[in-house]
């Protein structure tokens, strides 16, 4: 009997598909699909979710379904614009609607976008937050700095080395994820 393919979901810390953060997320997405996994975009345009606390929040309907989604799946790719040296409010907010039972011992492929020269805060902070729900991120990361110009006309990456850094985290994380999936 075959093994169903692994379910890995996308996360943007960014407003839409038609963002940076968004097309980042979607094609990482992309490069699992063609791996043989499936794949499901979280888009917060469609699905807005709450900011926590906010009234009724806690029995709003999108995020019952985002919560069971999350614990359906295996693996996640996320990317998040940086901010002030960390993730963005709404990647935050995004990953404070999961919880351990969610999320814990799944596996996280980590992505961040920058306007100017890329560094490693904000996938540092989502790597420490993670650690706190019992997630487990792979050690391949991507920041992509200069975003503006990183993308071109169809999408893809314009910088090779980025685009084949993009497609070792993606290796990673479905190599991390049927691993934990089979023990």
């Amino acid at each position: 009997m075959a093994e169903t393919p692994l379910k890995v979901m996308g996360l943007s810390g960014s407003i839409g598909r038609a963002s940076k953060n968004g097309m980042l997320v979607d094609l990482a997405l992309s490069k699992a699909e063609s791996k043989g996994a499936d794949v499901i975009f979280w888009d917060l345009q469609e699905k807005p979710l709450p900011l926590v606390g906010e009234e009724g929040c806690w029995s709003n309907p999108i995020v019952k379904e985002f919560q069971e989604l999350a614990a359906s799946c295996d693996a996640f790719l996320v990317s998040s614009p940086e901010y002030h040296g960390t993730m963005s409010g709404v990647m935050k907010n995004t990953f404070d609607w999961v919880y351990e039972n969610h999320v814990g011992g799944k596996v996280f492929g980590l992505m961040s976008t920058l306007g100017g020269m890329s560094n490693s805060n904000t996938l540092n902070h989502m790597r420490i937050m993670l650690r706190w729900l019992h997630a487990n991120p792979v050690s391949q990361q991507l920041a992509l700095g200069h975003v503006k110009e990183a993308f071109a006309e169809d999408g893809s990456l314009v910088d090779e080395t980025m685009d084949q850094r993009l497609e070792n985290l993606v290796d990673s994380v479905l190599k991390t994820a049927e691993m934990y999936r089979s023990s």
